[in-house]
């Protein structure tokens, strides 16, 4: 799971995902040249100002929607550091929509309470010293703090009743050791004594003295979830609080709310993700992969409550299912990623099988995330298109035609956008690819134009036919300069069935990087693309890719931005915090298996053979590819000295930059060096200070 940290991440946790960006009043502060409207084209500083819907919430009644808004730091103005996150309210049926919690705020876990007189939320405000439940009235008040614990809670589900909250936090801290720590001894034994995220029942009552009461359940807990008779919860534990025991050993069990007792053992065969008890309580449905080597949590599992095994609802089914709902005890919704497009379908249960049928969405909305009001049918979902980013939706059922509510970036209406499409090609071995391409703007018949090859990481993960321009992602800035932009979705993506998400398995820069190739050879044979003029980017799994054809690939490619990437596929297996997902979903074997193969499908194993300039940029604190990768690869490029190269690393940065400084400055020096080698003079690198009031527009200066 070697996903980049980028944009809202809008389905997915690792990542809460995170669009970026710089405030209005910086851009404006800047230059008049630069405020909305006085150019019509996407620029760094665009991005760098975007805001986008990070989460929806529907209330019980179906009348009102509650969203959180990613509203993006000013590090210009001195205010760096991950973006804001904003609480709003928008009517149903008006689309109106009202601020709700605003400014300097980080609202997280949006739920509404049960009666549906208020919202409930996590944040830390004031002097609070962990992140705590706070619940704001819908007709008006300030918000209110409902339940404190002596350690950060990380999420919470409420008993239906309203009476009780279930919630996740970890183990406090023992006072003798921290008393220890303060007096200088606080030596770390790596990967021992980590504190277990356990589950904790509270009562719901403000200003109340009671002690929550712990669930004393081995393992490290997730996805809590209360039964409607508030007599069970289900939870996720995996063995120890360790990243990769997430991912990969995480297992759904069954408590009694009252003991703690486990009741039933699910023992699902893969990855996981959302958990929904069935109206009656008899059944729970549950996304989950295949089994230990499927890359996703995409298939949907229905467990009968006292009887072992599962029921595949989704069998058969090569789309990826990312959210559902039960309609009644019999049937269930969803909502899936199809390739690069997304759709809604039903699933009708009986004790034995499931009927599937398919309800398409608009072609020109991807939508990432859905919430269903029980006594209405009302949805709501989060979309967002080629012409704008995440945005609340509504339908009347999730089958109906869904209609946009909100409008948070109006003055993308006075850009021009690069026209985007779904492109299809055949690679050398038969299997069918598809990509989502932005043609150059102002793009002339006949005329070829040189291309970025962005690579998504994972693998198992896509591109959609969305919103696809932020600041590690080249996107319509690119297009506005004449590029091309082409984002493949290469074998081990997701949205595909599980055999082509497998298909990239044991079998680094194999298979899976030829489509990057035949890809290219698609669009130059179009007449698009100039063959001398191609350059790749991407991160995390993408980064691996960018070093890959730099080196194994560097006559394809004149140019490449790596970002927190692979280069050695044998050191990688000893410094990564995901060792076992690598083996399980990845390289099905061992370095000590297969020395030979490890040292073969590494970036570094070629080095001698890079003639692609390539600039390397990785946070200091990464833990899921540690940045000695990017050091080793730059280190013996410099050594041979036979190709332009650069290192760029950035303090208090992990896997993918969330802080804004950090994220705009990535952003010019992406757009810099593509530029440079690829339109401009090229040869030696640019200079590496850069004018950060600029949009990277002006020619780069040599050393």
């Amino acid at each position: 799971m070697l996903r980049l940290i980028h944009r809202t991440e809008l389905a997915k946790p690792l990542t809460t995902n995170i669009a970026l960006g710089l405030v209005l009043c910086l851009v404006m502060a800047i230059s008049p040249s630069s405020s909305p409207g006085a150019d019509d084209t996407i620029t760094p500083l665009d991005v760098a100002r975007m805001k986008s819907v990070s989460s929806q919430a529907i209330s019980p009644d179906g009348k009102s929607i509650a969203y959180t808004l990613r509203v993006q730091r000013a590090p210009l103005k001195g205010d760096n550091g991950s973006a804001w996150t904003e609480l709003h309210v928008v009517d149903a049926t008006s689309g109106k929509s009202r601020p709700f919690i605003t400014g300097k705020v980080s609202i997280s876990s949006v739920v509404w309470t049960p009666d549906g007189s208020g919202i409930s939320f996590l944040t830390k405000r004031g002097d609070d010293k962990t992140t705590s439940i706070y619940v704001i009235p819908i007709d008006g008040g300030e918000a209110r703090k409902l339940i404190e614990h002596s350690t950060s809670i990380s999420s919470f589900h409420w008993k239906d009743d309203g009476k009780q909250i279930a919630f996740l936090a970890k183990e406090k801290d023992d006072p003798a050791e921290k008393k220890l720590r303060d007096k200088g001894f606080n030596a770390e034994g790596y990967e021992e004594n980590l504190k277990s995220t356990r589950v904790w029942i509270a009562d719901a009552e403000y200003d109340s003295d009671k002690e929550a009461r712990l669930l004393d359940v081995p393992g490290s807990a997730s996805e809590v979830q209360w039964s409607h008779d508030g007599t069970l919860i289900a939870a996720a534990f995996a063995p120890t609080p360790l990243i990769d025991h997430y991912y990969m050993y995480r297992r759904y069990q069954i408590l009694n709310a009252e003991t703690g007792k486990v009741v039933q053992k699910l023992n699902n065969p893969g990855k996981i993700g959302h958990l929904a008890w069935s109206p009656d309580d008899s059944n729970v449905a549950f996304l989950s992969g295949e089994d230990i080597n499927d890359p996703s949590e995409g298939r949907l599992w229905i467990a009968t409550l006292g009887i072992d095994g599962f029921l595949d609802a989704t069998d058969g089914y090569l789309p990826n299912v990312i959210e559902f709902h039960w309609s009644s005890n019999s049937q269930i919704c969803f909502l899936a990623h199809n390739s690069c497009l997304s759709e809604v379908g039903t699933i009708d249960l009986d004790k034995t099988s499931a009927k599937l049928t398919i309800t398409s969405q608009p072609e020109d909305v991807v939508f990432e995330s859905m919430s269903v009001s029980d006594a209405t049918g009302q949805a709501a979902l989060v979309g967002h298109s080629p012409s704008h980013l995440a945005e609340v939706f509504t339908a009347s059922t999730p089958q109906k035609k869904a209609k946009r509510l909100t409008d948070v970036n109006p003055w993308l209406k006075d850009k021009r956008l690069a026209k985007q499409e779904v492109v299809t090609y055949t690679a050398r071995d038969g299997q069918t690819v598809e990509g989502v391409l932005i043609r150059p703007l102002d793009e002339e018949a006949g005329k070829r134009y040189p291309l970025q090859l962005f690579v998504h990481g994972g693998p198992e993960s896509h591109v959609s036919n969305g919103w696809v321009s932020y600041y590690s992602y080249p996107g319509q800035v690119a297009a506005a300069k004449g590029y091309a932009v082409f984002h493949p979705n290469y074998r081990g993506s997701t949205g595909r069935g599980i055999a082509f998400a497998k298909d990239h398995q044991a079998d680094y820069g194999g298979k899976e990087f030829n489509d990057l190739l035949d890809g290219v050879d698609h669009l130059v044979k179009s007449g698009l693309v100039d063959r001398k003029k191609v350059g790749i980017t991407g991160g995390s799994y993408g980064g691996f890719a960018s070093a890959w054809c730099a080196t194994k690939h560097s006559e394809h490619f004149a140019a490449s931005v790596m970002f927190v990437g692979i280069s050695n596929q044998i050191s990688k297996s000893g410094t990564t915090d995901i060792a076992d997902e690598m083996f399980h979903v990845h390289a099905r074997k061992r370095i000590w298996d297969d020395w030979e193969f490890f040292l073969k499908r590494s970036p570094i194993y070629y080095v001698e053979n890079a003639k692609t300039p390539i600039l390397i940029l990785h946070g200091k604190e990464d833990t899921r590819v540690h940045p000695s990768q990017s050091m080793e690869l730059y280190r013996n490029l410099k050594i041979l000295g036979k190709t332009p190269v650069r290192l760029v690393l950035y303090p208090g940065e992990g896997h993918g930059n969330r802080n804004a400084a950090a994220r705009y400055d990535y952003s010019l020096r992406l757009h810099r060096w593509m530029d440079h080698y690829l339109k401009g003079e090229g040869g030696s690198v640019p200079q590496f200070k850069i004018d950060h009031r600029l949009t990277a527009e002006k020619p780069s200066t040599k050393e």
